[in-house]
């Protein structure tokens, strides 16, 4: 049986549901290639979290793949205040959060984008009000390349031209070879070999929306079922590029700083540089869950949503490689979910 590396199994008992499939887990170590302290710090004016009474049941979360590995740790996490609670856990692409909070088969959707407003309308016409979204984490959505991959940086329109057959963003020439981009020796006749996601993925969108400026992708894209495969893909492909959430880096990949424009500097996916905004391609990581207004969410929901905000969650939105929100943030989140 094979796992995915990204799925971390702290020794917890979870299902876990997705490209790959398991059960009664058993602890495994996820790479790590960035230090804590190259990726950023937790804000100290989290709260840490306090465990209550009343919590009990199951919490079925169907979502992104982007999402799958934070979303587990924070149930293994959940589960150390309340043993005999239930996760389970499915990341196959945002686009299945939304029905599956319509079809009220999960009380989380995470997802790496916001919902389309023809996903919020289905929501909406079935219950009268809308899903509701919180902000969970940051991400630096990265372009990767093989370790061994001089480049030193792209342009967004760069991006565009490699990905794009539409090249919305301006660049007069379809980039299909290294040497296109100032690489030389045997890089300069070598032909440039795409990875992505596919449709269902939220970072497909979010890449296609920012990136492409809504244009096609060249047929020429690996379609991959998950991140984790871009990465590995580039990895074992000397010549390959794609694009996944900061937070599945490994040691076989470097990820690209990028440049809003040509002529200005080549920006570096740090939290400093979501934060400050410079970096171009930085998104919010989402849940989403059925809130009536006016009606509270049920304990085991909004005990699991407070424990996301609270130090210790948020401590593991940097073990898994992304960003933590910041505490004033945080507090604005915890205020919708009491």
């Amino acid at each position: 049986m094979s796992f995915s590396p990204r799925q971390v199994y702290m020794g917890v008992t979870l299902t876990v549901l997705g490209p790959f499939m398991t059960t009664n887990l058993w602890s495994a170590s996820p790479p790590s290639p960035v230090s804590v302290a190259e990726q950023g710090k937790v804000d100290e004016g989290l709260p840490p979290y306090h465990k209550v009474s009343g919590v009990s049941g199951t919490i079925n979360s169907i979502g992104s793949d982007t999402l799958n590995n934070l979303i587990t740790l924070w149930a293994e996490g959940f589960r150390k205040q309340y043993p005999n609670v239930k996760i389970q856990v499915e990341g196959k692409g945002s686009s299945t959060a939304p029905p599956a909070l319509i079809e009220n088969t999960a009380q989380l959707g995470p997802m790496s984008r916001t919902m389309k407003s023809s996903e919020i309308d289905a929501f909406e016409s079935k219950f009268g009000y809308p899903p509701t979204a919180y902000p969970v984490a940051v991400d630096a959505l990265a372009l990767f390349v093989n370790k061994d991959n001089p480049v030193a940086g792209l342009t967004i329109a760069e991006v565009d031209a490699l990905f794009s057959k539409s090249r919305r963003q301006g660049h007069t020439t379809d980039l299909t070879r290294w040497g296109q981009l100032g690489q030389n020796g045997d890089w300069a006749n070598a032909p440039v070999s795409l990875y992505g996601r596919n449709s269902a993925s939220g970072t497909y969108g979010f890449f296609k929306d920012h990136a492409l400026k809504n244009g096609d992708f060249k047929d020429q894209v690996k379609e991959q079922p998950g991140s984790a495969s871009v990465v590995q893909g580039i990895s074992e492909d000397r010549y390959g590029i794609g694009y996944s959430g900061i937070g599945y880096s490994t040691s076989g990949v470097k990820m690209v700083p990028l440049a809003a424009k040509a002529g200005q500097p080549f920006i570096e996916p740090t939290q400093a540089n979501t934060k400050n905004g410079t970096y171009p391609l930085w998104r919010y990581l989402y849940i989403y869950v059925n809130q009536a207004p006016g009606k509270p969410l049920s304990p085991i929901v909004k005990e699991f949503l407070a424990y996301v905000y609270s130090k210790e969650g948020q401590s593991d939105v940097l073990r898994d490689g992304y960003f933590p929100v910041d505490a004033k943030l945080a507090e604005q989140q915890l205020g919708k979910i009491r």
